[in-house]
């Protein structure tokens, strides 16, 4: 803080208005001053409930007490040395505990990384590297970093893509199948089977690449049947399948990867955000003869695999065995999806409320009808929810969906004063 200058929230956005590129948003004007779990004061001292979590980056909570240990830790002993030049235990060990707990019948191999995006790339590399193929097909609504590459593969242009562009080539977008908005599981299997008639060969297709809910895409969850319909495409033709779990890994889906409720195991699995409680940390999980195809010095980075996140990470695997938190994520879940059930008894807004694990949302529509979603009304909840003190965010390739990120260590009192603001917010705004 400047000498002499005031502390609120309105002072600090001048500055930063003044200081930071406005291509760096900011869904809330509030500035933080300290957290801790699922609660988060800012500078002039209110109080709000996080649902946000840091876009899914706090499962285990702001400051878990056994984090912040392993933490400080590792900062007594080196915090960095580039993995590369002199190597350190916690990388291989955090590499171990992935291998094994990702699905799949086979030996795997682990990346270490700095960023969700980062993961995504490298997942590309690698997949490129083993098939000798070029062409990616991803997802119409999809997230998957904001590099040039992952840019891309992102099937959403605003806010994300505008003025970016040209992307990299040999990159194709199916439709994700979304019963809510007439895309059928056949309908989604028969757009990938068009474009490898209509746009590129599938012998010049490096790999599929999918989230199993979608994030910024407004938290679709991608069927069995159309998961089971992609890999046995994807076998058939010699092409690769990623799980982009940059945001549903790390336990907010009930279990440390979404992919494991799936029918069958992906061959890579992009993973970061919660997996170090909030520390930057990333990693590519996956076949080993797959992540093997890259030669010695193709894959890494300065900071990559980070000490410190690799400490982080390690104590956050503890803490979900510890606490539990693979079953606390299911029961939240079911606790938030019984109360906005209700909610939308009440609310004829509210279209659909759907969630797997603690990864929930609700769509707002104009009447409850899909057809007309309600962007205006979205914006509108987030913020009166603000200032009522519940933080929100909001998603969808039409910004119409609220989303719930709440840390898995949030007591049941806690989610009820939460959906009770937003409640009250809804009806504040009738």
């Amino acid at each position: 803080m400047q000498a002499n200058q005031p502390t609120t929230n309105a002072a600090l956005m001048a500055r930063r208005n003044a200081a930071v590129t406005r291509g760096v948003g900011q869904a809330h004007e509030i500035f933080v001053q300290r957290a801790l779990d699922a609660e988060l004061w800012d500078v002039e001292g209110r109080r709000y409930i996080d649902f946000a979590g840091g876009i899914a980056v706090l499962n285990t909570g702001h400051l878990h007490p056994a984090v912040i240990a392993a933490v400080k830790a590792q900062l007594d002993l080196y915090t960095h040395t580039c993995f590369q030049v002199i190597a350190y235990e916690p990388y291989v060990e955090l590499a171990e505990k992935l291998n094994a707990l990702a699905p799949g019948g086979f030996a795997k191999k682990t990346l270490l990384l700095t960023t969700g995006a980062e993961a995504v790339e490298n997942a590309v590399k690698v997949a490129r590297a083993y098939t000798r193929r070029p062409g990616i097909i991803a997802f119409t609504g999809g997230y998957h970093g904001r590099t040039n590459m992952t840019l891309g593969m992102t099937g959403k242009v605003a806010p994300y893509k505008l003025g970016f562009g040209p992307f990299p080539g040999e990159v194709f977008h199916a439709e994700y199948p979304n019963a809510l908005h007439g895309v059928s599981v056949e309908k989604a299997l028969h757009s990938v089977e068009l474009i490898l008639k209509n746009d590129i060969e599938a012998e010049r297709v490096a790999a599929f690449i999918i989230e199993p809910v979608q994030g910024e895409g407004g938290f679709y969850i991608a069927p069995p049947e159309f998961v089971s319909g992609l890999k046995a495409l994807a076998d058939r033709h010699g092409i690769l399948l990623i799980a982009d779990e940059v945001q549903t890994g790390a336990g907010r889906t009930g279990t440390w990867f979404a992919s494991e409720q799936w029918p069958v195991a992906p061959d890579l699995i992009a993973t970061a955000k919660s997996m170090a409680g909030g520390f930057p940390l990333s990693g590519l999980v996956g076949r080993a003869d797959v992540m093997d195809a890259p030669g010695p010095g193709g894959l890494g980075g300065t900071y990559a695999g980070s000490p410190i996140g690799c400490a982080a990470a390690l104590a956050v695997l503890q803490v979900f065995e510890d606490e539990k938190l693979l079953d606390r994520s299911r029961a939240l879940g079911d606790h938030l999806l019984k109360g906005l059930r209700a909610m939308a008894a009440t609310e004829k807004s509210i279209a659909d409320v759907r969630g797997l694990g603690a990864m929930v949302a609700i769509e707002l529509c104009e009447n409850g009808d899909p057809a007309r979603p309600d962007a205006d009304l979205t914006k509108r909840v987030v913020a009166e929810a603000a200032k009522r003190g519940l933080i929100l965010l909001s998603c969808g390739t039409y910004g119409n969906v609220l989303r719930i990120l709440v840390p898995l260590t949030a007591p049941d009192a806690l989610l009820d004063e939460g959906l009770k603001i937003l409640a009250d917010s809804f009806a504040a705004l009738r």
